[in-house]
């Protein structure tokens, strides 16, 4: 539980210049003034891969973050990225993800997948990547000892049939290589957007969602409700359909979902928030790290 803020990373060895197309999500109780990350725990690094990327950029970039604060957590790069990432540097997935490992990559958030069926993709996401480089890229870095996230983009022309497809393939890499940390469905909202006409599903079939991951999923330790995304009342709800992180603090930072029409328009939560709403669910509040290691539990503290 802690408080998410963008600044951008600066290379020391360009004069503080910024660094191209790169941008630090970071996550702590205090934010100092300027864009210094110093004192944070983790950081978030959202490339925008329309940028041409070589080795050299990651090292000026990740492996600068490190030489300063070699104890933080790195989470960067989708899979999408990556996949761009590597094969404008001309190398091979595993030879790629190996050399970011090195300049200090931790581990890879869980977006690009949005849904695997191939041709619901090539309706909704055809100029991203397809579902089985997804699932090999992550298939990788598990491999090299680096873990993700997974997601799933529901409520929009997906089938049930399509929904349980996705979690069938993501449980089998889960037992192949056991390197997911926590799975988080993502509501499709329908502003801004050119599905908008077909609206959004309710918040039933949101719960249901939910519980029929948890079930399905029982090899995945933890499933996400993004409270930014769904909203406060139903995360807290979400808490008893088989959810157990509704995600952190956040300062009016995470901009996609208040574009595409969330009920959350300036998201805001701040820690004593964050536990009150864990503890009217009559759940026990946990401060996590980025691999979900406890840091301090509030039980002292539940109604």
């Amino acid at each position: 539980m802690a408080n998410k803020i963008f600044g951008v990373i600066r290379d020391a060895t360009r004069g503080g210049a910024p660094v191209k197309g790169l941008r630090v999500q970071a996550w702590d109780k205090d934010w100092p003034d300027g864009d210094d990350f110093m004192g944070k725990a983790f950081t978030n690094v959202d490339g925008r891969y329309e940028i041409s990327y070589d080795s050299r950029e990651w090292d000026r970039s990740i492996g600068s973050l490190k030489e300063r604060r070699p104890d933080i957590h790195v989470k960067a790069f989708t899979a999408i990225e990556l996949d761009y990432m590597i094969r404008k540097a001309g190398l091979t997935i595993k030879e790629g993800l190996t050399v970011l490992r090195d300049f200090g990559l931790d581990s890879i958030p869980g977006g690009g997948a949005e849904i695997f069926n191939e041709t619901i993709r090539k309706k909704i996401c055809f100029q991203k990547s397809d579902a089985r480089l997804w699932l090999d890229i992550h298939r990788a870095a598990h491999e090299l000892g680096i873990p993700s996230n997974a997601t799933m983009l529901y409520g929009h022309i997906e089938t049930y049939n399509d929904r349980i497809d996705h979690l069938d393939q993501l449980r089998q890499l889960q037992d192949e290589t056991g390197g997911f940390n926590v799975f988080i469905p993502l509501k499709f909202k329908k502003e801004n957007n050119k599905l908008s006409s077909i609206g959004e599903v309710s918040h039933v079939e949101d719960l249901r969602n939910f519980a029929v991951s948890r079930i399905f999923l029982d090899n995945f330790p933890h499933i996400k409700a993004y409270w930014p995304m769904i909203g406060k009342a139903l995360a807290q709800i979400s808490l008893s359909f088989g959810v157990d992180d509704i995600d952190g603090t956040i300062d009016d930072s995470t901009r996609i979902y208040t574009m595409a029409g969330s009920e959350e328009q300036k998201p805001t939560l701040t820690t004593d928030e964050l536990i009150r709403i864990i503890q009217n669910a009559r759940r026990i509040p946990v401060e996590r790290d980025t691999l979900y290691n406890t840091i301090k539990i509030y039980d002292d503290q539940v109604a």
